[in-house]
């Protein structure tokens, strides 16, 4: 299941009938849109970096991206021009991966070497040295008023979060990922070897390797909903 979708389910019939009626573009959707009637925008569309190029200015009601800004060469330029296609009266939402629960203090991050920013609700640089207040930066476009901004950590084991990385825990987590390879060609050759695999998983968390939460059912990002006032006059 992917972030979009645990999304979604913690979205009701009220929320999307106030934000994400009308038109509608979901940035960085992959085959899962927010909603049935929205534009899909991903890669195989174009760079994301740059909307204004497809799309003109003040074209929808509600530009929606979940787990993409992260990705972005240029946040405050990508932002800004998604918010450039915000109508007046309508709202973006932004869905960000939370540097403290997502990264644990990693930089780069272990869990997705294509991110290229963190992002933090209030508390700055804790791990990473591109990191950004997302809020903050919402809050800055021009015209914008923060309707809701709120943690979403559901599932999510705080036992298990790590609150910085040691580097015997990297070491551990790339070991893990080479035994899981091979783990997998031995069970593909009828090897049990899956009691061993959990045994030594519980041994190296024990000793500080970092657990990616969200590849399960957790969550562990930010959520921002702005609205773009209305032109006076």
């Amino acid at each position: 299941m992917n972030e979009a979708t645990k999304t979604n389910q913690l979205r009701d019939d009220d929320f999307r009938n106030r934000y994400l009626s009308g038109r509608v573009i979901d940035i960085g959707c992959g085959p899962d849109v927010v909603v049935p009637h929205a534009v899909p925008f991903d890669i195989e569309h174009g760079d994301a970096q740059y909307l204004l190029t497809y799309f003109p200015p003040e074209s929808f009601d509600c530009v929606h991206s979940s787990h993409c800004l992260e990705h972005m060469r240029d946040v405050k330029e990508a932002l800004a021009q998604w918010w450039a296609l915000v109508r007046p009266g309508g709202h973006i939402i932004i869905v960000v991966p939370h540097e403290e629960l997502y990264e644990q203090g990693a930089w780069p991050s272990l869990f997705n070497t294509d991110h290229k920013a963190t992002f933090n609700l209030g508390r700055p640089g804790l791990s990473s040295p591109v990191s950004f207040d997302i809020a903050a930066l919402v809050r800055d476009l021009p015209g914008a008023e923060i309707v809701d901004t709120c943690v979403q950590d559901h599932g999510l084991d705080y036992s298990l979060v790590r609150r910085r990385v040691s580097p015997l825990g990297r070491l551990l987590f790339r070991i893990d990922l080479r035994r899981q390879r091979l783990f997998d060609r031995l069970m593909r050759r009828g090897f049990r070897v899956y009691r061993l695999g959990r045994v030594i998983d519980h041994f190296e968390r024990l000793l500080g390797k970092p657990i990616d939460q969200t590849a399960g059912a957790a969550l562990a990002q930010i959520q921002v909903v702005a609205r773009k006032r209305a032109k006076i006059g």
